[in-house]
């Protein structure tokens, strides 16, 4: 459910605007929206260390969990090292460049002294080094000498002593700067300092705790600043405006009167950007973990989809794995996931559990467990597998549940206008979406058409074409009208789109079975082969969820609801920091 909000605009003294930002902070329930830019010098300084603190936190490797001796340096002071060190391996790592391509260039001719050529060129006696392809044929120029270096399949290496003119297919090497020998040495001295700077990064791991609350102070004083520099002023008045959850405004009032704060409250108007905050019982609270994994949140105006979401993309998940081999890997990987991290947020592992669950329970009914198929089970479960083996009628299944689904979404619309003559429209959407269900099964499957279903369509068609638009919105809003029969096709597009589960669920079940069949007779090369395949088709069922079980809902589901999923999160100017963070800046 989306928390209703509640715009509020306060106002204090411009000489009390730094105390009431302090007091507003540590009731931490408004959304500040800034009345003006923020901006200034002091901001710009704030985020500028900001992002240099977390870019720190992004160059030192992650904790890994060791215990380490503390690092015995103040996190403003770790920064500056791990900076420091940052940009001395970088240096390496350029030098390291240049010294691997001086290396390459000098190794087909030996450790030679480069000195000593110089040398003999001083004295008139010219040593040239070059490279040609491996099959040319080399020649003594007339007044020279040549001597091959080395020979290998992708080149010959030579040099020639004396004045001479070089044929064309001969490739002069520079003379280098150093010998091999000196270029190695440097290199290993590299390589030694490298080493130095990764245990010294390792080290400083011991200080990301202390960096991390530096980090998050320094957050909460540049989001101070951005507030204060956000706020409106007139003469001796200041005033912020924002965004409070209706229940928390007593609150907010109560302080504002202790405070002799002026408070106006009301309605968002329209235009206004109001951030979303999804508040959900706890049966539907895991399907939150995987909004922001892919970062999904519905609008303030728009409808909390949380419920579907999590019961059809169990179901989803649990059609396109269908296996019960998979579902039991998937539980025991969570189960040793939530032993290894027992203070993660539980919302992660209670999806997973369930997504486990509605697996395990498809492939008792499928009979599928890592691609084979084993007996029936007694009772009902012996037709429901007969049925669905049967690949029309999970066909039909998948149109089935995709003209549900799609209801639910005009059936909501409903509920959701039933003031306006939007809701009359709405049911001619769903009188749309179940002749397109029945036509769906009519040209892929061969089914007739039950006789009932062409008064459908045209009754639902009138009821959309009279009805989707008020009359006051018309003038604005025609062109809907222009569009009609192609949103009419894109119903039927949608309904057969939830096919795609029952295409995507045999594929899988058909890589399981060809790695079974591939590792059939092979002894312990065919366990190899089990093993792989069938993690290998793990990870692939795992994508496809995240392709299509997501897709379904975000796209046609959403769609039909009206669902954007153009949120922004309702972020609280509050105290995020330790108590003993350092005063905030003037």
């Amino acid at each position: 459910m989306i928390v209703r909000m509640k715009k509020i605009t306060l106002f204090c003294l411009e000489s009390d605007r730094e105390r009431t930002l302090e007091a507003l902070r540590s009731l931490g329930a408004v959304h500040v929206a800034p009345v003006q830019p923020p901006a200034g010098k002091n901001l710009d300084d704030a985020l500028a260390r900001l992002n240099r603190v977390h870019r720190a936190l992004e160059i030192l490797p992650d904790h890994d969990g060791k215990k380490r001796p503390p690092c015995g340096e103040p996190a403003e002071k770790a920064v500056e090292r791990v900076w420091a060190l940052f940009h001395r391996r970088e240096l390496l790592v350029e030098r390291e460049d240049v010294l691997e391509e001086e290396e390459r260039t000098v190794e087909p001719f030996g450790d030679f002294s480069p000195g000593a050529i110089r040398a003999l060129a001083d004295k008139g006696i010219p040593v040239s080094l070059y490279v040609a392809p491996p099959k040319t044929k080399l020649v003594s120029p007339e007044g020279a000498a040549l001597q091959i270096i080395r020979r290998t399949a992708r080149l010959v290496s030579f040099a020639v002593v004396g004045r001479h003119d070089a044929p064309g297919t001969w490739e002069q090497v520079r003379l280098p700067e150093r010998s091999l020998s000196e270029i190695r040495a440097e290199r290993a001295g590299l390589a030694r300092e490298d080493a130095e700077i990764q245990a010294e990064f390792e080290r400083l791991k011991a200080a990301r705790a202390g960096i991390e609350a530096l980090a998050l102070r320094i957050g909460e004083e540049a989001e101070f600043i951005k507030v204060r520099t956000g706020m409106g002023g007139a003469k001796k008045i200041a005033f912020l405006q924002g965004f409070c959850p209706e229940r928390l405004c007593a609150r907010v009032a109560s302080e504002a009167a202790a405070r002799g704060w002026g408070l106006a409250s009301g309605e968002p108007e329209p235009g206004d950007d109001v951030p979303t905050l999804v508040e959900n019982p706890a049966w539907i609270r895991p399907i939150s973990a995987l909004f922001k994994l892919i970062n999904l949140l519905p609008g303030y105006a728009e409808a909390d989809a949380s419920w579907t979401f999590l019961l059809f993309f169990s179901l989803f998940f649990a059609i396109l794995v269908g296996d019960l081999g998979y579902g039991i890997i998937y539980l025991l990987l969570t189960l040793l996931m939530r032993r290894k991290m027992p203070k993660a947020p539980h919302e992660p592992f209670s999806l997973l559990y369930v997504l486990s669950a509605c697996t395990m329970v498809w492939g008792l009914l499928t009979g599928a467990c890592f691609g084979m198929t084993f007996p029936a089970m007694p009772g009902p479960f012996t037709a429901i597998r007969a049925w669905i083996g049967q690949d029309e009628n999970m066909m039909r299944f998948c149109f089935l549940v995709g003209a549900i689904h799609l209801t639910i979404a005009h059936a909501w619309n409903i509920i959701r206008s039933l003031n306006s003559t939007i809701a009359l429209a709405q049911a001619g959407w769903i009188l749309s979406t179940w002749t397109m269900y029945f036509m769906a099964r009519n040209m892929i499957l061969g089914d007739s058409l039950p006789g009932w279903v062409l008064y459908a369509f045209v009754a639902g068609m009138a009821l959309i074409v009279l009805f989707m638009t008020p009359v006051r919105d018309f003038k604005s809003t025609w062109y809907n009208h222009v569009m009609l029969p192609l949103n009419v096709v894109s119903n039927f597009v949608d309904v057969v789109s939830y096919v795609r589960l029952y295409a995507v669920g045999l594929a899988g079940l058909a890589v399981a079975q060809s790695f079974n069949a591939t590792a059939s007779g092979m002894g312990l090369a065919g366990a190899l082969v089990l093993f792989f395949g069938h993690a290998l088709n793990i990870i692939l069922s795992v994508m496809s969820v995240l392709v299509h079980g997501v897709r379904l809902n975000t796209l046609e589901f959403s769609g039909h609801l009206g669902v954007q999923w153009t949120g922004r999160p309702y972020e609280p100017f509050a105290l995020k920091a330790a108590p003993d963070r350092p005063a905030a800046p003037t």
